[in-house]
C-alpha cells in the first residue's frame, strides 16, 4: 500500500516538496558559524562573600549533577554492575567501583530523591 501511494504521480511530488524543504544543503562549513559563541566572562567584583560562596554551592552541585547524568547516562552496564546485578569486569573494578556499590546498597534506608541537604554547610559558616 505504501509503494502504491508512493508510485503516484501526485502523492510522490507532494511527498517529494515535503522531504525538500527538511533540508535546503545550504548549511554553513566554517566553524564559526556552527559553534555556538559564549558571552564574555565577567568579574563579579561587588559580590558580597556570602552570596559568592551560596552561588559557587550552587553551580558546582548543578555541574556535579550534570556531570554525573554525562558519565552514567544510558550506561546500563555501569548500572548493573553497581548494583550487583552482573559482575564487575576486572579491568573496572577499583577503590571508585567499590564505592558505588557500596553507596547503591543504602544501608541506612536513606530517601535519595533530591541532591543532599547543604543545613550543615549553613551552621558551619555562623
Amino acid at each position: 500500500m505504501l509503494l502504491h501511494a508512493a508510485r503516484s504521480p501526485l502523492r510522490s511530488a507532494a511527498l517529494g516538496s515535503v522531504l525538500s524543504r527538511s533540508y535546503r544543503g545550504d548549511a554553513p562549513e566554517a566553524p564559526e558559524m556552527i559553534e555556538i559563541p559564549l558571552p564574555p566572562w565577567e568579574e563579579r567584583r561587588d559580590e558580597p562573600l556570602d552570596v559568592k560562596k551560596k552561588r559557587l554551592l550552587y553551580e558546582s552541585r548543578k555541574r556535579g549533577m550534570l556531570e554525573n547524568c554525562i558519565l552514567l547516562s544510558n550506561d546500563w552496564d555501569i548500572y548493573y554492575w553497581v548494583t550487583g546485578a552482573k559482575p564487575t569486569p576486572d579491568v573496572y573494578e577499583g577503590e571508585v567501583m567499590e564505592l558505588l556499590k557500596e553507596f547503591s546498597k543504602n544501608k541506612e534506608m536513606e530517601q535519595r530523591l533530591d541532591a543532599p541537604s547543604l543545613e550543615y554547610l549553613d551552621k558551619s559558616s555562623q
